[in-house]
């Protein structure tokens, strides 16, 4: 759909997007220890190495450095405390610059989805869920083999870290 004024023109699509739910034994707690021990907060130097250009650095980065990180963490169980009863729940960005970078270079609007969301919320026993949307499914919309290739990746290791952490 597509609506054009004077100044801008806005265009709207519909997208098919895969939700994924991993859902654990374990309780919430153990599962976000499990999480957060396997995937490191993001560096912040990394940034500097991608501003800079350092061409070197970024491929060490990208040679040992870890594949995902955690960018940010919300605590959306707390929110709940205005409704009268706080329950566990964390959103989490996680992904990784460089890969990203491979996205956006083909296509500047992937930038929407990079880092990726992730949610880890307990159930009524307690136990840890984590819910995300598949990264393939949303970045395939872009019809570019660069972006999609990429999403592929993270589907897998996505699943892998936060199979991991339910188990």
């Amino acid at each position: 759909m597509t609506q054009a004024t004077a100044q801008a023109t806005v265009t709207s699509q519909t997208i098919a997007v895969e939700h994924i739910r991993i859902s654990s034994r374990r309780s919430f707690a153990e599962v976000r220890r499990k999480l957060e021990g396997t995937v490191p907060k993001l560096d912040t130097g990394i940034a500097e190495v991608l501003l800079s250009g350092d061409q070197k650095r970024a491929k060490d980065y990208e040679d040992n450095g870890p594949r995902l990180s955690i960018f940010e963490e919300r605590d959306h169980g707390s929110l709940l405390q205005i409704a009268g009863r706080r329950r566990n729940a964390v959103q989490y960005e996680i992904g990784n610059p460089l890969t990203a970078s491979k996205m956006t270079r083909h296509q500047l609007a992937a930038a929407l989805y990079a880092p990726l969301r992730v949610v880890l919320f307990e159930d009524v026993q307690g136990r840890g869920i984590f819910e995300y949307d598949r990264p393939s499914s949303f970045f395939s919309q872009y019809g570019d083999d660069g972006v999609t290739k990429v999403g592929r990746y993270l589907d897998a290791v996505l699943e892998a870290v936060l199979r991991k952490a339910a188990e």
